[in-house]
């Protein structure tokens, strides 16, 4: 039982409009065609250009992704798949997300699975959920030739993306499966159209990604994916006509959630051709919006700064920054033009990024936001729909996740004399529990309020400022809390580290601990050095960190290393992985 005296209630975003709410995604693609028609949902690409020829596009629109929508559902439903839980695992593409608003046009469940689960966390993850049916593409052939090899999921339909040729299994093609809708009478039109939909049911089921043991599974409606939708829009400015580019995985409820809202707000949707095109895919496009993870942002930062470096434009770079900030103080917004050449580089559009999944720097996000381009930071969890918090339109701070959204409660339970409490949250986009889990549900979700593990403060504007994860927290002999992520993001401002992770180390064979460090170095940093010399580069570095906290905080223990921790797939080090 949560007394709400021991809470400290946390202020809402502001709404800057008033999004329709709807009550299931079927609804929501519908009022999508209804409303933007004609316009471009989706850009996919066909052919790559070369130094000969141009590159090749295919166009829906609104309208186009509604019957797309229809008649693979329609095709399903005759091929006999209504009722059956239907499975996706492949790359991000438009027959993803059709495949995705088919089957929860009434069919039934829908399970978005990881992309790169390995077969045996495929199959112990298939049969987990109960699916029947499973669409892939063929870059998965393999590993879904292994999970199908069991006989658990001997009688499972698979249904390929890209043709049936050269498959080691029986599957049907997707096309064929789109052929068997377009061929449907009026009255099999009618009677899919019109199939119930209770949008506070069951209908998605997410495993979770958690980097702190084995993935459990979310059951989600309909419901708490379109209010998270209507409830985030509210606070933030995404606009029709946008083009959002989506990096961010579909199975990864960030992912899915954040591409269904763009295309509620009207944005049009374009596909990345791989990291290392990043730049050329913003500048082909003309990406306005995208949602990810910090890793990218970050990333695009450092190509810049690079290239103004190399440019020897860094003292321009810094003139032009304060000249900004001075004018934005008088209310003259000149960023844009100020700053023409770095737009230029992204295609002269983008405008307005969503970070989630993991902490922003803030050094990064002021940088944008200086340049004229607004980057917020969002927070979530699979088991909210994930929104949970952002910072919102004319509501930022560098260094926090914002405030709560619209029609959520968000709180700290049970603050210490510093003001640091667990975060809580209650509101529409909270899951429905854990899948055949009551008992892991009841410890999860307490009088409506759901637990989220992170400690969290105030700052003096009212932003939440994360300090860390409770099973994190490295807890010293003399009661002193020290936050692991408050550290970690110290050293991940020195320009060699790749990744760092802060945990406690049993000191001596005591019972007490000290703070310790693994650091990742990028390999092309230290060429030509010896292990002892970049040992002693990453301590010299370190204690430069240690003589700017207090001395409980400071680092003891260092390990340097060139090979990359284990990750989820939205770039959060696995840590229970790295003691194992």
């Amino acid at each position: 039982m949560i007394n709400e005296n021991n809470l400290i209630k946390v202020p809402t975003l502001p709404r800057f409009r008033n999004v329709p709410l709807m009550h299931d995604l079927r609804e929501m693609i519908r009022y999508c065609a209804d409303t933007y028609k004609d316009e471009t949902a989706f850009i996919i690409k066909t052919k790559r250009a070369t130094k000969t020829e141009k590159a090749e596009y295919f166009y829906r629109s609104f309208i186009d992704y509604r019957n797309d929508i229809e008649d693979l559902g329609l095709g399903l439903m005759k091929y006999g798949t209504k009722g059956k839980r239907l499975a996706i695992i492949a790359k991000n593409r438009y027959e993803w997300m059709v495949s995705y608003f088919a089957q929860v046009s009434g069919l039934g469940v829908v399970v978005p699975l990881d992309k790169d689960l390995p077969s045996e966390e495929l199959r112990q993850s298939m049969i987990k959920a109960k699916v029947e049916v499973l669409v892939f593409d063929k870059d998965h052939k393999q590993v879904v030739c292994d999970a199908l090899s069991c006989p658990e999921l001997s009688s499972v339909t698979a249904v390929c993306m890209d043709g049936c040729d050269d498959l080691p299994f029986d599957a049907v093609a997707y096309s064929d499966i789109v052929k068997l809708g377009k061929s449907a009478t009026v009255e099999e039109k009618e009677t899919f159209r019109n199939l119930p939909i209770d949008g506070t049911e069951m209908a998605i089921i997410l495993f979770t990604s958690g980097t702190s043991g084995l993935a459990k599974a979310v059951m989600l409606s309909q419901f708490n994916i379109t209010s998270n939708c209507k409830y985030t829009l509210d606070a933030e400015d995404i606009r029709r006509g946008d083009v959002n580019m989506a990096f961010l995985p579909y199975h990864h409820t960030f992912g899915c959630t954040g591409q269904i809202m763009l295309t509620f707000a009207g944005a049009a949707t374009v596909y990345c051709d791989g990291l290392k095109y990043i730049q050329q895919n913003l500048v082909e496009y003309k990406v306005s919006d995208f949602i990810c993870v910090p890793l990218i942002i970050e990333s695009i930062y450092k190509k810049i700064m690079a290239t103004v470096k190399k440019q020897g434009k860094m003292k321009k770079l810094e003139t032009g920054m304060k000249i900004s900030k001075l004018l934005l103080k008088l209310g003259i917004d000149k960023r844009r033009q100020l700053f023409k050449d770095i737009h230029d580089q992204l295609g002269g559009a983008v405008r307005y990024v969503i970070s989630g999944a993991s902490p922003l720097d803030p050094v990064v996000a002021e940088f944008y936001k200086a340049i004229g381009m607004e980057v917020f930071q969002g927070y979530g969890m699979t088991e909210t729909s994930p929104v949970i918090a952002s910072e919102g339109y004319k509501c930022t701070c560098p260094g926090t996740i914002g405030r709560g959204i619209p029609a959520t409660e968000v709180a700290i339970l049970n603050p210490n004399e510093e003001g640091i409490g667990e975060l809580i949250a209650r509101g529409p986009g909270v899951m429905l529990g854990y899948y055949e889990a009551p008992e892991l549900t009841k410890e999860a979700i307490e009088d409506g309020w759901i637990h989220t593990g992170d400690l969290v403060c105030l700052t003096e504007n009212q932003m939440i400022k994360i300090c860390g994860r409770s099973k994190n927290v490295i807890v010293l002999k003399n009661g002193k809390n020290v936050y692991p992520e408050e550290l970690e993001t110290l050293i991940s401002n020195i320009p060699y580290v790749k990744e760092c992770m802060v945990y406690g180390e049993e000191k001596n064979g005591t019972d007490d601990v000290i703070v310790a460090v693994k650091v990742v170095y990028m390999e092309d940093a230290f060429e030509g050095k010896s292990v002892e010399e970049i040992n002693a580069t990453v301590k010299s570095d370190i204690e430069k960190i240690n003589d700017t906290v207090p001395a409980y905080k400071r680092i003891n223990s260092i390990t340097v290393t060139d090979t990359e921790m284990e990750k989820t797939t939205t770039g959060k080090v696995k840590r229970y992985k790295q003691f194992h």
